[in-house]
């Protein structure tokens, strides 16, 4: 070994320092900004929260203050009792929605499978004309939406709501079974028909298990559309026994003596209407996000 091999070389400065570091200064620089994103969007959140346990004096204090100088329950409990109570409102949302996600995969998993393994005669143009529907703004189908389902005596139901929901999200749930169908190797279905499978066993047996990212997918924007959704509620509904929770949360805005908007109740109610969209996503997140890669950005 020679003498200039033992020689200890001077570390590395500037920008050369930078590309020595794991990562580079660049991976600090875009961890920083992801953490000021997180904040600003969290932020809003939990000012909410903390509005909901406020009393309801300091709720409609001018200036606001944005933590509560003392807990309160009084909120949450003049929700639980409004009007026919929160559990039923729950229970409407919770209904609408499950309908929405059973009627929703119900349609569009047969449909993504005809459309990308049956050779129908112009399923591209087919497809094109479904994905036409994300261009028209439901809310412009609603005045003869209502007047259909006057006829059928669908307003005031949860299933008419749900069917509202349903066509709403059936266009991108589509899209995203069509695809994740076309990723799945052909060479399954094939070997699978060599053994005698008939095309609805292909599908139950290969295609369902191989497609479940994309399920969990469509199932996870099926209920946080129909779980949000405010005005095809309102607008077909008026028996406040079958309100959902958004409605309900637009009512309690009017609730105070004076007419004034009672944003205690309201905050308290946005929180709980929050946490069931949290949950899904954290429990699903896995699956969400390996469906949405492999069916919309394919």
């Amino acid at each position: 070994m020679s003498a200039e091999d033992t020689l200890v070389r001077p570390a590395p400065r500037g920008k050369d320092a930078a590309q020595a570091m794991p990562g580079g200064r660049a991976a600090y620089l875009v961890g920083a900004l992801c953490m000021v994103i997180i904040a600003i969007m969290i932020a809003p959140l939990l000012v909410s929260v903390a509005a909901s346990f406020k009393t309801t004096a300091e709720a409609a204090a001018i200036p606001p203050t944005w933590f509560p100088h003392v807990l309160s329950l009084d909120s949450y409990e003049r929700l639980w009792s409004y009007q026919d109570g929160l559990p039923t409102y729950l229970f409407n949302s919770a209904g609408t929605a499950v309908l929405t996600i059973l009627i929703c995969l119900g349609l569009t998993i047969p449909a993504g499978y005809a459309l990308a393994r049956f050779p129908i005669p112009g399923k591209e143009l087919l497809f094109v004309f479904l994905l036409l529907a994300l261009i028209i703004p439901y809310q412009a189908l609603l005045t003869p939406l209502f007047f259909m389902f006057a006829e059928l005596r669908l307003t005031n139901t949860l299933a008419g709501l749900a069917i509202i929901h349903t066509a709403i999200q059936i266009p991108f749930s589509i899209y995203i079974m069509r695809n994740s169908f076309e990723a799945v190797p052909r060479e399954l279905e094939e070997a699978a028909v060599i053994d005698g499978c008939s095309s609805w066993q292909v599908l139950l047996r290969i295609y369902l298990p191989a497609i479940r990212p994309a399920i969990v997918t469509v199932a996870l924007f099926a209920f946080i559309t129909s779980w949000n959704e405010f005005l095809a509620a309102l607008v077909i509904m008026n028996k406040g026994s079958i309100f959902t929770l958004p409605l309900v949360l637009a009512a309690a805005r009017q609730e105070t003596s004076i007419g004034g908007t009672d944003w205690g109740m309201l905050q308290s109610g946005i929180t709980i209407a929050i946490i069931p969209c949290v949950l899904f996503y954290v429990l699903l997140q896995k699956y969400y996000v390996s469906g949405f890669l492999s069916g919309a950005v394919k």
